[in-house]
């Protein structure tokens, strides 16, 4: 019998991904690599999450141990990449609109869930995939500049066999397969904040959050820092320090893709926004991790209020430390975009500079969200295509860039009816109660939260 390998979570699978962690963050690890090398661990992650076969018991036990060790060596970026509300502020400029708050136009939070669900889907089947293998499966296709869904049609054998579609997306995400909007964690996280805004209110808690996961999120769509901090919940483990006992995830992506419901109900007040995505993403994630939600979740707030992105970006950038990592590379997006004409060549070039980090790190896609963003100058298709053209964690970054330019939009008429019409207006979940919703329902949903808040 086959063992089952759950991805993730197993101490001989996490320790090359915290070594990795280590060296990003500035502590010095090398002994604990040299010991773990010696006992015939590798300092490699492994890209699926789990390792093939499973580690013998003597050296899981030795994975646990260094992952302890590991934990107890401070960062010295600590000062400058905080974690706790108060220091961020202390740290930050956060800027108000001049008119903050508002009821939440429902026209503009339908284009904002559909755009969040139309840039996932475009982004699904090259999600995983190398940089240049993404341009290649595009432009073998005539689609590249991306412009449409990508497709299989007129797609070569040779290519297809170098640059195989994303397994599980491409059934439900290439053109010619898109029948409604197929599950994904990019949705199902904003189905998990509109329900905990309908349970616990803009007051919430992180340990709120905490139950509600337990009650209603199923375990197996939980992935990388989220499914370590799951796992410690149910080991006793209680918030915060789920997002830090043997998570070495607790910076990447995951609680960016949760922040789009803590924009949209708070329209025209960026600062509420992002103490409440702080809120939220401290279950799971640390400094940059959490700093990615804020920075989107106050960038997705003004973009309801003021209809300029690049006052969406300048709102969310003071939202985070200026001296943390994230920082200086929505700093380095914005500016790249802003100085080349050729987004092919932005996107080169931050793939040098941050190329190091792992691709669902929060840094390197913060960036080129804010890349994508500065250079479409507020188009629909050009935000969307951009963000997912230019690699790394492509549905994510589709489905955040494509919520902003929704709510830009204004309205689900302004979205292309080819983005918009092949999701027939039907979302599939696993999260209970809302498997086939619509969007416009969801709009609705939503609003009532925003009059609440």
């Amino acid at each position: 019998m086959t063992p089952l390998r759950v991805t993730w979570v197993q101490p001989e699978d996490l320790i090359a991904h915290e070594l990795r962690q280590a060296t990003e963050d500035g502590r010095d690890a090398t002994g604990i690599a040299s010991r773990w090398k010696a006992a015939g661990g590798t300092t490699t992650p492994f890209p699926g999450g789990a390792s093939t076969p499973p580690a013998p018991p003597p050296l899981r036990a030795l994975a646990i141990r260094l992952l302890d060790e590991l934990a107890e060596i401070p960062s010295p970026l600590a000062t400058r990449e905080p974690t706790d509300l108060p220091t961020i502020r202390s740290l930050g400029s956060p800027r108000r609109s001049p008119e903050s708050g508002g009821v939440g136009e429902i026209h503009a939070l339908h284009a904002a869930w559909l755009g969040r669900a139309v840039g996932c889907l475009l982004g699904k089947p090259v999600e995983k995939l190398p940089l240049d293998g993404i341009r290649q499966l595009a432009r073998a296709t005539g689609n590249w500049p991306l412009t449409s869904w990508f497709t299989a049609r007129g797609l070569p054998e040779e290519l297809a066999a170098a640059y195989p579609w994303n397994r599980r997306s491409a059934p439900t995400s290439l053109a010619e397969n898109i029948d409604g909007m197929p599950e994904d964690d990019d949705l199902n996280y904003p189905l998990i904040g509109l329900l905990l805004l309908q349970r616990h209110g803009p007051a919430f808690t992180t340990t709120d959050v905490a139950r509600l996961w337990l009650d209603e999120l199923p375990a197996g769509r939980t992935f990388t820092a989220e499914r370590v901090a799951y796992r410690n919940l149910l080991d006793g483990i209680e918030p915060p320090r789920t997002a830090t006992h043997r998570n070495p995830f607790r910076e990447w992506i995951g609680a960016t893709i949760r922040a789009d419901i803590h924009g949209w109900t708070h329209p025209g007040d960026p600062v509420a926004a992002a103490e409440q995505a702080h809120r939220d993403a401290v279950l799971t994630h640390t400094a940059n991790g959490v700093y990615g939600a804020m920075f989107a979740a106050a960038a997705i707030a003004e973009a309801a209020h003021v209809k300029d992105v690049h006052a969406c970006l300048r709102a969310g950038l003071s939202m985070v430390p200026p001296r943390s990592r994230l920082a200086e590379a929505v700093r380095l997006g914005i500016q790249l975009a802003h100085d080349e004409a050729d987004f092919n060549l932005v996107v080169d070039q931050l793939h040098t500079a941050l190329g190091a980090y792992h691709w669902v790190h929060a840094v390197p896609n913060a960036a080129l969200l804010a890349a994508a963003l500065t250079h479409a100058d507020g188009d629909f298709t050009g935000s969307i295509c951009l963000a997912v053209s230019g690699g790394w964690d492509t549905d994510s970054n589709g489905a955040t860039a494509g919520s902003i330019a929704g709510l830009l939009a204004g309205h689900p008429d302004a979205l292309p009816a080819r983005w918009t019409a092949p999701l027939k207006n039907r979302l599939a979940t696993t999260v209970a109660g809302f498997d086939g919703v619509g969007f416009d329902t969801l709009a609705e949903l939503t609003q009532r939260e925003v009059r609440r808040a």
